[in-house]
């Protein structure tokens, strides 16, 4: 039976269990065959989902499948009416050297600011400059596209923290947590309909 966890990955975290600087293999003991489905920065926080469940990974990260990512980004600057409906629409960025206009996004300013832990080492506070919280909901996942979006329309991203993948969420946890999960709820939270016991004869739909 496969094992799912969902971790909130920390600041300076490599989204991988080898290698340098501090990894996924500093947050605790996992099942050797596991791996992070889809990847965070280092500079980057939040949800990940860890599993051995081969299709879930495929369907997740095959772009005919789209499903929903929220992230929370704290931006330098106070977003006008204009930018949050060009990250709406679309926008365009470099992806691998070429232009790619991201597909349509739900933005929004956070109001009131996300409760969430404390980062470590802290972003670099300016009084001079004030910042916001503002919340993209995606159904994409381009290399470091939440920030290369912000700073598109004139809002750097100086913090950025991925909150839910469709139900899932970190809501309440730590910076550092792990929490293992029960394939039936990885898969209804995700808004898949049925869930397979093995890859091969998987029957799956969209709910």
């Amino acid at each position: 039976m496969p094992r799912y966890f969902i971790i909130y990955k920390p600041f300076g975290v490599v989204s991988q269990f080898s290698g340098e600087g501090p990894t996924l293999a500093s947050l605790g003991a996992f099942p050797k065959e596991v791996y992070p489905v889809g990847r965070l920065d280092k500079d980057s926080e939040g949800l990940l989902l860890i599993t051995d469940d081969k299709w879930l990974n495929h369907h997740l990260l095959n772009p005919r499948f789209g499903h929903q990512r929220t992230y929370y980004a704290q931006v330098e600057g106070i977003p006008t009416p204009e930018a949050l409906k060009q990250l709406q629409s679309g926008v365009t960025i470099n992806v691998d050297g070429k232009d790619y206009l991201t597909k349509s996004a739900i933005a929004k300013i956070l109001d009131p600011v996300p409760t969430l832990p404390d980062r470590n080492p802290p972003i670099r506070y300016r009084a001079s400059i004030p910042d916001t919280w503002v919340s993209l909901t995606l159904i994409e996942g381009k290399n470091r596209q939440v920030r290369k979006m912000t700073a598109a329309v004139g809002f750097p991203t100086l913090r950025l923290v991925r909150f839910s993948m469709e139900k899932i969420t970190i809501e309440g946890m730590q910076s550092g947590e792990v929490r293992e999960m029960e394939q039936e709820s990885v898969y209804r939270m995700l808004g898949l309909t049925g869930y397979a016991k093995t890859g091969a004869n998987h029957k799956n739909r969209r709910s």
